[in-house]
């Protein structure tokens, strides 16, 4: 085991055309989650470069040379020894005993359970993804909506990444798991519980309900799906969305475009880490902005009018102060005797968020 620790100490690590996220990994032991092809190892790379090569020990704990039982028995002394000030841990598993360094860096697509500072780390946001484009026109955005968050997606060649997608996800996955991730996205973005899952899934496969609850609690935990609560109604059944758009497209043969645009616009929310819920006829509410959020990529005036109209009660009893239409180009500013209505473009309400 001490060859295979001298083997990864020698090692110069590569990073090539890393773009800058906006998170960086502090100085102090941190715990970085994400699912699968995020960017957590690329981010924890960027961070090791700038130190010394002698002060730093990387680890990929999916390395099948690895022996958890003989490695908690030598890596400590291992670091001591090398003088290792920073030992990062990618793909930690569970089993692997920690110990004092300067800095732990652990990662994984499981929250981790330490004292540790805790970082989540998400897909690409748009702003992100404008970096990673390396332009901005009016191609970004239908781009956008081709290659989703998923950093490496810029490099696949087009007829390659519903391949590569796929591929991802039964890797990441297992099987049951990807089989509910195949029927999220029929339904995403409507009110889906566990048995609505279960009753879908039970013509295709032989599965109990019990065990489809605990893999479907575990693609929660790790971010591959989203549940949205309704307002002040936490046991009613949540909107179901996806971590990527891309996904929809890599998964099935379905397109709605409305559903992807309003998944998208959950998912920037969320990664600008925004309260939300949804409502009867409100696609997000923020109440520590007193606003209403809706995704609407196509419409008039006089059909927000009549949207707005069923919302009344809503905006009166709750105090929302503004209604952002979030559309694909339209823009505008309407006059309500209720609420300011406000009609902005997906790029520009995204490029605004704080």
């Amino acid at each position: 085991m001490k060859s295979l620790l001298d083997e990864y100490y020698r090692y110069d690590l590569h990073n090539a055309g890393y773009l800058e996220r906006k998170v960086s990994l502090p100085k102090e032991s941190v715990s970085i989650c994400g699912i699968s092809q995020c960017g957590k190892t690329s981010l924890i790379k960027h961070y090791l470069l700038t130190h010394k090569k002698s002060a730093y020990l990387y680890l990929d704990c999916r390395d099948i040379r690895l022996d958890i039982s003989e490695l908690n028995t030598v890596l400590e002394a291992f670091c001591k020894e090398q003088k290792i000030s920073i030992l990062a841990l990618d793909n930690y598993r569970d089993e692997i005993a920690l110990f004092e360094m300067d800095q732990l860096i652990l990662a994984g697509e499981h929250p981790i359970e330490t004292p540790y500072t805790v970082m989540q780390l998400n897909l690409l946001d748009y702003e992100e993804f404008l970096a990673f484009e390396q332009k901005y026109d009016s191609t970004a955005l239908s781009h956008f909506f081709q290659l989703g968050g998923f950093p490496a997606m810029h490099k696949i060649p087009s007829e390659e990444r519903s391949l590569y997608l796929q591929k991802l996800f039964t890797n990441a996955l297992d099987e049951t798991e990807f089989a509910i991730l195949i029927q999220a996205t029929k339904m995403m973005t409507q009110k889906v519980s566990a048995h609505n899952l279960y009753e879908r899934l039970k013509t295709e496969r032989k599965i109990s309900k019990d065990k489809l609850y605990v893999h479907l609690q575990s693609l929660y935990e790790r971010r591959y799906l989203y549940g949205l609560e309704k307002f002040n109604h936490p046991n009613a059944v949540k909107k179901l969305y996806l971590c990527d758009i891309a996904i929809k497209h890599a998964l099935t043969l379905q397109k709605h475009f409305g559903r992807v645009f309003e998944n998208l616009i959950y998912l920037e929310l969320i990664k600008h880490g925004i309260e939300c819920y949804y409502e009867e006829g409100i696609d997000f509410y923020l109440p520590s902005r007193a606003q209403i959020v809706l995704a609407v990529p196509f419409d008039n005036e006089h059909s927000l009018f009549k949207k707005v109209e069923v919302l009344e009660a809503f905006i009166i009893t709750h105090e929302v102060q503004e209604v952002i239409v979030v559309t694909m180009n339209l823009e505008s500013t309407l006059s309500h005797p209720i609420a300011r209505i406000e009609m902005v473009p997906f790029a520009q309400w995204a490029l605004g968020e704080e």
